[in-house]
């Protein structure tokens, strides 16, 4: 770490530090964040690009007394470099230590927890309203991404703000960027007013011709606004009772102090528009701002890469079916990598549809295709789909359209914490009528669901996490495959395990450890958590064997609640465990190390099938 990182008066020894000394810091942070996020994996691109731009908030403001609303928490990084969090920097997203994402609990600093996008106007003008209604006299700032622009809380909250007057500062850093490139028309909007060549032009001239004369940069900042409502024309955020600044360079910290210092003497609500690079200063991130935007660990100079996710091999199943199927599309909500989604937006650019984060409109777009005869596949991570619960519930289940729910990172997704765990979707799942719930243990079974899906006439969700084995150890496929049919894989007179979805390949490995200490385990793979395959519950319970569930999801209404639920309506007595994620929030650690906390890891699992029969010999 760099000799002035180390300061422990941050953020309140920014305000002395000479502009020399400011542009060391800003590639001591640099070179920390590239150093850490190398080591740890994390949001890399868009802290790099928010270096400048966080520095300048903190000379300005005083933080904690006034507010940052970091939207998602991607860019926020250097905010708690600064904040007196260097010293542990070194722990980010490792157990136990710093969040990937701003958390109320971590540090008076982060002013509202966040991890999903287009959060922060919302959640800022709350703070600034009860500001106001407690008498105080604090500043409250959003930082946005302009790809969170993409989603419509924004829009509900810009128009209440702009409508009340609320003193607030919107801070748009607009880099073009998202996670993947951003698409719309805001987009767009925001694109006219960076690359207006006229107003540019202009204003480029103008600046370089007055600060040739005493005094005359005020008159610049007074003039600015005319000169860029003459030749731009810009009245978007004005009409929603905003006073809208800029397009303002990001990386240049003296400018971005002086547009900051006239919107804290504001007393409207005021929309700064500050441009950057996202990866600026680190070339292979500058290049490539996709695939360094959230990253695993890596080596320095390495590009990052993983193998392949099962959320790609899903799509390119689903472009091979796509090719003799003309009603199959695809609709995803800004995350077309990570989803695998632009797999097929390339051999199908007119069937792909990429809505921005707007999981909602994705989900409703979807059920008016359907509607309309195609057949839509959304593809969206399992965290996030659960932001679109009404349009699933009263949109698609309800008159049961035929959408197909792609589920990427369900379960335990590690190192993003507590925000990103995708551990309730077959709870949200269940609980919808008409919603059939699938989850793969293998990519083969994978495909095997995607073939199957084609033909349903109801709502379908498949649920998987980032990687699943490409076929179980001696998996083979026999019979007809259905709707809410499981399998057994291993047969054991002792105890059964019924798993579901990732939880399957720890259900065998657990069953190999039992054998090693005389225990014999049956262990089946459901497939469905809706409906549940009752001749499998039933072969599972046979000859009153202990049961026990396991699964990457919530206890509370997942797939054990469902099959207790089931041997208590049947009159099937035997005893039943559960092995699910507790009532509580999972924090960020690797997915070994959560797996193991809950014991639902393969030594956990046998640990629990263990004393379920020691439990049953002694009745």
């Amino acid at each position: 770490m760099g000799p002035l990182l180390q300061n422990k008066d941050f953020p309140a020894a920014l305000k002395g530090m000479s502009e020399a000394e400011l542009e060391e810091l800003a590639q001591e942070i640099r070179r920390e964040l590239i150093e850490t996020v190398s080591r740890n994996g994390g949001h890399l691109a868009s802290n790099l690009g928010a270096v400048e731009l966080t520095i300048a908030l903190h000379r300005v403001f005083d933080s904690p007394k006034d507010r940052f609303v970091f939207d998602v928490g991607h860019q926020a990084y250097v905010h708690k470099l600064l904040t007196g969090r260097a010293d542990r920097f070194a722990t980010l997203r490792q157990k136990g230590g710093l969040s990937g994402f701003p958390s109320l609990r971590e540090s008076e600093h982060d002013s509202f927890t966040a991890g999903h996008a287009s959060t922060a106007i919302s959640a800022a003008l709350g703070l600034a309203r009860a500001r106001d209604l407690q008498g105080q006299d604090h500043h409250v700032v959003a930082v946005v991404g302009d790809g969170a622009l993409t989603g419509g809380m924004c829009y509900e909250a810009l128009n209440d703000a702009g409508h009340s007057g609320t003193r607030l500062i919107v801070v748009i850093n607009d880099n073009e960027m998202s996670i993947s490139r951003n698409v719309g028309a805001v987009s767009e909007h925001l694109t006219q007013l960076r690359q207006s060549a006229s107003y540019l032009h202009a204003k480029s001239r103008l600046r370089a011709a007055l600060e040739r004369v005493p005094r005359a940069l005020h008159f610049l900042e007074r003039l600015r606004d005319s000169l860029k409502a003459l030749l731009v024309g810009d009245r978007f955020f004005e009409a929603l009772g905003f006073s809208y600044s800029g397009p303002i360079n990001g990386h240049d910290i003296a400018a971005l102090e002086r547009a900051l210092n006239v919107a804290k003497r504001s007393s409207r609500p005021v929309v700064l528009h500050v441009v950057t690079s996202k990866g600026h200063g680190y070339m292979p991130a500058e290049a490539h701002p996709d695939s360094y935007h959230g990253v695993a660990p890596y080596y320095a100079e390495s590009n990052g890469s993983g193998g392949v996710s099962a959320g790609k091999a899903a799509v390119e199943h689903l472009a091979e079916r796509a090719l003799t199927n003309e009603k199959i599309c695809m609709v995803g909500a800004a995350m077309p990598s990570g989803t695998g989604m632009d797999v097929f937006a390339k051999r199908f650019p007119k069937r792909a549809f990429d809505v921005g984060i707007a999981e909602e409109h994705a989900v409703e777009s979807a059920a008016g295709m359907a509607a309309a005869g195609m057949r839509p596949y959304v593809a969206i991570y399992s965290t996030f789909l659960q932001r679109a619960y009404d349009q699933m519930l009263t949109d698609i289940c309800l008159p049961r359209l035929p959408v197909t729910f792609l589920l990427d990172r369900a379960g335990l997704v590690g190192e993003d914490g507590a925000t990103h765990q995708g551990v309730f979707d077959l709870t949200y799942l269940r609980s919808m009528p008409g919603m059939t719930v699938a989850a793969p243990s293998s990519i083969a079974d994978l495909r095997r669901m995607l073939t199957l899906s084609e033909t349903e006439t109801a709502p379908m969700a498949i649920r998987y996490p980032k990687k699943l084995p490409e076929a179980l150890p001696g998996e083979k496929e026999a019979g007809e495959f259905g709707v809410g049919q499981g399998r057994f894989l291993r047969e054991g007179a002792d105890v059964a395990i019924v798993a579901i979805g990732s939880a399957v390949s720890d259900a065998l490995a657990a069953a190999e450890i039992l054998e090693k200490r005389g225990i014999h385990a049956a262990v089946a793979d459901a497939r469905f958590a809706k409906p549940l395959d009752e001749r499998l519950l039933r072969k599972a319970a046979a000859e009153d064997r202990p049961v026990l569930t396991v699964e990457e999801n919530t206890a509370l209404g997942g797939f054990g609640a469902a099959v207790l639920a089931f041997f208590s309506a049947n009159g099937i007595g035997v005893r039943t465990a559960v092995a699910a994620v507790p009532d509580r929030f999972i924090p960020h650690a690797t997915i070994a190390q959560q797996k193991s906390d809950l014991r639902l890891d393969a030594e956990g699992i046998a640990e629990r099938a263990a004393k379920l029969i020691k439990k049953e010999a002694n009745l």
